[in-house]
């Protein structure tokens, strides 16, 4: 081995707590027990309206069979979790609840005749689908902060496709890989740093890390030489012998979710759902739709006469505002919100953005400003932040016009910023009341972002992420963070 092949820069390791998975199970077991005793409450809560009672034997039983749950996650790769994101964890979580209790049940009606309490296991169902991830995503943060979550990884390929991958991997820690060192076989890149990590030498030295580095990752688009020709990426990948080995194809701007690999006769193929395609998905998107929104229509009623009336007593005008905008297949479609505004925004705007130029590139970029001219006082911004004033659109939930979760239905202003490729990709789905932009960026993502992260969702879209989705939405209007 040449010396100038050799790593001249310092490696920082990446410290893996080896009790990480073990603080996860932990975290699980006590959060389901919780969830039982809080379900146990439930049902003494109610018990003067039902008419059977509930014994020690009944309800023991439900404590000692919700222990299956963290062994079939354990089956299930989620602890710890590395490598999955949260949309699958979801998944898997939610998969194995319903596979334990639909067995527990099962078990009662087949072979027990009745000894578990069926009121206890249905309200501990409810508390277990909610407590369990929560406790993991509080200690998966705790130990990320405390730098004790992930493997260290080493990244083969330090061309564009993986700098961007690395910086995905350093913003979303929660994934679990650190990369600690770039190979790539361009000498002009060796004893360089890329995205705050050395670029140490060849492909050939990937053998020094192998007791280093749990995983590896090889970016294929980064391997090709300056020919076109890609080398033995087969022979490479059978002489690497890491724990972990993941390979990243080259095929920017496909699906990410719900990709499966399938052995073809020997050959190697990668099955893309098209899952906008399947009418399952649609018919199950709306009976969610359906099923979420009546329930809370009738809960959002009070709040909605009562900041109706505020908004009258503010200013003149009407409390309510519909605008025309573009919903699925190109077709217009009203959207209700409280009115937020005085109802000459635009004048006021514009005679703002004349007096306060520097605002009017933020205006450009993300159709907001902090300190919106337009907005009505101490009701407006209320409103705003919290998100309240979006309450009447699910009424547009209801008549089939948008869906609980999907890209923002934009004012046609906002359109005009998009290609229209982007455009005529949106009206695939049904606008949504919230969506992936909201949750992630909110209004501190300007056009690229909410591009980026649209077309993720529509190429990526499941059952799965609108439950995602609509779980963050929910940190993010309590939060109110990035709204204004």
């Amino acid at each position: 081995m040449s010396t100038a092949a050799r790593p001249a820069l310092a490696i920082q390791s990446a410290p893996t707590a080896r009790w990480a998975p073990w603080a996860i199970v932990a975290a699980d077991v006590l959060a389901i027990e919780i969830a039982f005793l809080l379900g146990l409450g439930l049902r003494r809560l109610v018990a003067a309206w039902l008419p059977n009672g509930v014994g020690p034997d009944q309800y023991l039983g439900v404590a000692a069979g919700i222990l299956l749950l963290p062994i079939i996650n354990l089956q299930l790769g989620l602890y710890p979790g590395y490598m999955l994101g949260p949309v699958e964890r979801l998944r898997r979580r939610m998969l194995a609840t319903l596979a334990v209790f639909g067995g527990l049940v099962a078990w009662d009606n087949l072979v027990a005749r009745g000894v578990f309490s069926r009121g206890v296991l249905l309200a501990t169902l409810l508390f277990v689908l909610v407590l369990p991830p929560l406790a993991e995503a509080a200690v998966r943060a705790i130990l990320i902060r405390r730098g004790r979550w992930g493997i260290p990884v080493v990244m083969l390929g330090a061309g564009d496709t993986g700098r961007a991958l690395a910086r995905t991997l350093l913003r979303e820690p929660q994934l679990g890989l650190k990369p600690i060192a770039f190979l790539d076989n361009r000498a002009t890149v060796w004893n360089t740093v890329a995205e705050g990590i050395p670029v140490v030498g060849p492909l050939r030295l990937a053998s020094d890390f192998e007791r280093r580095a749990g995983a590896a990752i090889v970016s294929l688009a980064d391997l090709v030489h300056g020919d076109g020709d890609r080398g033995d990426i087969g022979g490479l990948l059978q002489e690497l012998n890491f724990p972990r080995l993941l390979v990243v194809p080259d095929l920017a701007g496909v699906a990410s979710l719900w990709v499966s690999a399938r052995d073809l006769g020997g050959s190697l193929g990668f099955e893309i759902k098209k899952n906008l395609l399947l009418r399952l998905n649609h018919a199950l998107k709306l009976l969610m739709d359906q099923a979420i929104a009546a329930p809370l229509f009738l809960l959002s009623l009070p709040i909605i006469v009562l900041a109706a009336l505020w908004i009258k007593l503010s200013s003149r005008g009407p409390a309510f505002y519909r605008q025309m905008r573009e919903g699925m297949n190109g077709r217009r479609i009203p959207v209700w919100k409280l009115r937020t505004m005085y109802r000459d925004g635009d004048r006021l705007l514009e005679e703002w953005l004349e007096r306060h130029p520097d605002d009017r590139e933020q205006w450009r970029r993300y159709f907001k400003l902090r300190h919106d001219p337009r907005v009505l006082p101490v009701i407006g911004p209320l409103l705003r932040r919290t998100s309240l004033d979006e309450l009447p659109q699910l009424w547009n939930v209801l008549r089939g016009d948008m869906s609980l979760v999907g890209p923002r239905p934009l004012p046609d202003y906002h359109l005009q910023q998009f290609p229209s490729e982007f455009r005529t990709l949106r009206t695939r789905v049904l606008p949504g009341l919230t969506g992936l932009w909201q949750v992630s960026a909110r209004s501190d993502g300007d056009v690229s972002v909410q591009e980026a992260l649209d077309t993720y969702y529509i190429r990526n879209w499941s059952p799965w992420l609108d439950l995602y989705i609509l779980a963050r939405t929910v940190t993010a209007v309590l939060l109110a963070r990035g709204a204004y």
